[in-house]
């Protein structure tokens, strides 16, 4: 890593009751189960080691909750940045994943995701948008630091396709765990470059010298 790079970390929340089942959006009052504190735990823990410069999440409270052992753990505060929040998910929020599978337009979701809209909610399209021009702004506020950004699968899915020059339409093809690190380096003047994609085991400290 150059010196004037500066490492950006996407953070998956940890794992909620309903995770896998239902499609919970940016509904309120979604917290982490026992096993999502535990894996907030993990990343804290993965973190040793990294000059962490700032730390950033979603305002929903899975998000937050996840940083919150990152915090204590490098005493930081964590700031809100709405730009980390889920996709909106309009009319389906709330919905359980096993009926959405089942309408034809989810077909497009998985296969065209370019080109859907969201009923009364966001397209994939502004979601990537706003989560890439979300991490533009922290790399410019943070130039040369580490900055962890705690928010949730399918934006860190947008940034990490928009990191990799993939089309948005091939971004159903990256997974992101509850609770897994994907890691891109800026430099000006270069393409950026993704040092991770859903690594949810070992330290994170190789990713930057101190």
């Amino acid at each position: 890593m150059t010196a004037e790079s500066t490492l950006i970390l996407l953070v998956r929340h940890g794992e909620t009751p309903t995770t896998g089942t239902v499609l919970p959006g940016r509904a309120p009052g979604l917290h982490l189960s026992e096993r999502g504190r535990a894996q907030a735990d993990a990343v804290a823990e993965r973190l040793s080691g990294l000059p962490v410069q700032a730390i950033y999440s979603s305002p929903l409270e899975r998000a937050k909750e996840t940083a919150e052992p990152a915090a204590a753990r490098t005493s930081m505060a964590v700031t809100e940045e709405p730009g980390l929040l889920e996709c909106d998910f309009g009319d389906w929020t709330g919905a359980a994943l096993a009926g959405l599978a089942g309408l034809p337009e989810w077909q497009t979701v998985q296969h065209n995701p370019s080109a859907f809209r969201f009923p009364n909610g966001e397209g994939f399209s502004g979601m990537q948008a706003r989560m890439v021009g979300t991490l533009e702004n922290l790399r410019a506020a943070h130039r040369g630091g580490v900055v962890v950004c705690f928010s949730h699968a399918d934006p860190i899915k947008a940034a990490v396709a928009h990191a990799l020059g993939t089309h948005l339409d091939l971004f159903q093809r990256i997974m992101i765990s509850p609770a897994s690190v994907s890691a891109i380096s800026y430099v000006d003047g270069r393409a950026p470059a993704v040092l991770t994609v859903n690594s949810t085991s070992e330290p994170l400290s190789g990713l930057r010298s101190p």
